[in-house]
């Protein structure tokens, strides 16, 4: 799913393409998309692109009149950007937005459909979209303490809680855990004055990075290869790949459809979390550390 650093990615190109811009009509070819009933498509043609904003891991486009475009990728939405009156492409395309400047395609790949487009008029009713989560970014350390602290869960729990902190998604807050060497299992309300700064720190520094990265990726382009899983990153989609800071094969943990990854040297002390299902099959084969893991792999 599209997070804080790539939502920042898309806003600032398309920012580039439609700011002063016309939406001069919006095609909506797959029926589960528009979420909302009031106002109609066709009150929002006509009218020019005044703003841009990120709420969440929702894109905001703000029109005249105090209208809103609300898109939620979800997990496997992405954007494309066409020339103007560019042909949806086949079963992926669920809708085009038609401006003067050029068309804006919505595609989602696999056959469920869980991008949203919520259509929304004025600020108090945009408003209730806003999960209320802290801009980790612009906080001070207090404001993300008290977030992070005023309940008692998992790191990896309440770094990816929109209610908590806003924008942070499964990819980047493993990329934070490891930046910060803190296991994503630790109980919020159990971290020391020390753990909770290192946290913070890495987690502005993280998303900075990521941010520059995506940023000096596009070159003034389009986001075209939009993805959670890239080389760059220290753990997340890395499993039994050599972590950058101490060559230790990063681990994880599979929970549905999403994964847990980490670096037991660097964040548990050499310890092996427990994935649920395999150490329930494997019982008292399952290795407790991560020298014990690297002894028992095939080779």
């Amino acid at each position: 799913m599209p997070e804080l650093p790539d939502i920042t990615a898309y806003s600032e190109a398309l920012g580039e393409r439609i700011l002063g811009a016309r939406l001069e009509r919006l095609r909506i070819a797959s029926p589960f998309l528009l979420r909302s009933v009031e106002p109609a498509p066709s009150e929002l043609e006509a009218r020019v692109v005044i703003a841009l904003r990120r709420l969440g891991k929702r894109i905001v486009i703000e029109l005249q009149g105090e209208l809103f475009l609300v898109l939620h990728l979800m997990i496997a939405g992405r954007l494309r950007w066409k020339p103007a009156g560019a042909a949806l492409p086949g079963k992926l395309g669920l809708a085009a937005f038609d401006f003067s400047s050029g068309t804006l395609i919505l595609t989602e790949a696999g056959s469920k459909r869980r991008a949203s487009l919520h259509l929304v008029r004025g600020a108090q009713r945009l408003s209730e979209l806003d999960p209320g989560g802290l801009e980790p970014l612009t906080a001070t350390l207090e404001e993300f303490q008290r977030a992070l602290t005023a309940e008692n869960h998992t790191l990896k729990r309440a770094l990816t809680d929109p209610q908590r902190f806003s924008g942070i998604g499964n990819a980047y807050s493993d990329e934070i855990l490891h930046a910060a060497r803190l296991s994503p299992l630790t109980w919020t309300q159990r971290l020391e004055p020390d753990e909770i700064r290192r946290l913070f720190e890495a987690t502005r520094a993280t998303l900075t990075l990521w941010i520059e990265r995506l940023r000096s990726e596009r070159a003034g382009g389009f986001p075209e290869q939009v993805t959670a899983f890239r080389p760059e990153m220290s753990v997340h989609g890395r499993f039994r790949q050599p972590c950058p800071v101490c060559s230790a094969p990063v681990q994880r943990i599979v929970h549905a459809e999403r994964e847990m990854n980490y670096c037991a040297r660097c964040q548990t002390g050499g310890k092996l979390l427990a994935d649920r299902a395999l150490s329930r099959l494997l019982k008292g084969d399952w290795p407790k550390t991560i020298d014990e893991w690297e002894r028992a792999r095939p080779r």
